[in-house]
């Protein structure tokens, strides 16, 4: 008998839930892995199977997708809620219209070594590099650009809960959520 096919939970409204993985090691840089066949870059994320706990889909996502245990990181905090996008009509499959997701901000205590692609039968990243902490933004394909702002600024207070990491000097071309344009905020220079 063959196993039954995994399901991911989509809410009434059409958005998948889903986790989203940003990995830190100091000072400050994430990882952003590189999605096979050259499609762009992003941070480690994946459904929420039916029934299954957030923070269980976290770390089987985590291991999936770039090889690592729960013991090779420490888990600093997530987002309060959850954060939607919405996908482009052409990227529209089924039901599923978006993505709903809960953000972990996790701190990387393994050597490079533990980082490993071919955990999943279906690898995502076929390359990967750390950056500055907001050059996820920039990277990120445009739709969900707004849910990287925000899960940043959100996930920011984990690092130092009086100031967010300092902004590039590009980041006035990018739209800042409401919330966040009333934080203080200091320039690199």
């Amino acid at each position: 008998m063959s196993p039954e096919p995994v399901v991911d939970y989509i809410d009434p409204e059409g958005f998948r839930a889903n986790v989203g993985i940003v990995l830190m090691r100091e000072p400050h840089e994430l990882f952003l892995g590189g999605r096979i066949g050259g499609r762009g870059w992003q941070f480690p994320q994946g459904g929420v199977r039916h029934g299954e706990r957030v923070e269980d889909a976290l770390y089987r996502e985590l291991h999936e997708e770039v090889g690592l245990e729960r013991g090779d990181v420490r888990l600093l905090g997530s987002t309060r809620g959850w954060m939607r996008y919405r996908l482009p009509k052409q990227n529209i499959r089924d039901r599923c219209i978006g993505q709903k997701q809960r953000w972990f901000l996790l701190r990387f205590e393994a050597g490079e070594s533990k980082l490993r692609f071919d955990a999943s039968v279906t690898p995502e990243f076929d390359a990967w590099r750390w950056v500055d902490y907001w050059t996820p933004v920039r990277e990120v394909v445009y739709f969900k650009r707004r849910v990287y702002i925000k899960a940043l600024h959100e996930l920011g207070r984990y690092i130092d809960p009086h100031k967010l990491p300092d902004y590039p000097d590009w980041w006035d071309q990018f739209a800042v959520p409401e919330p966040a344009r009333n934080r203080r905020r200091s320039k690199a220079g």
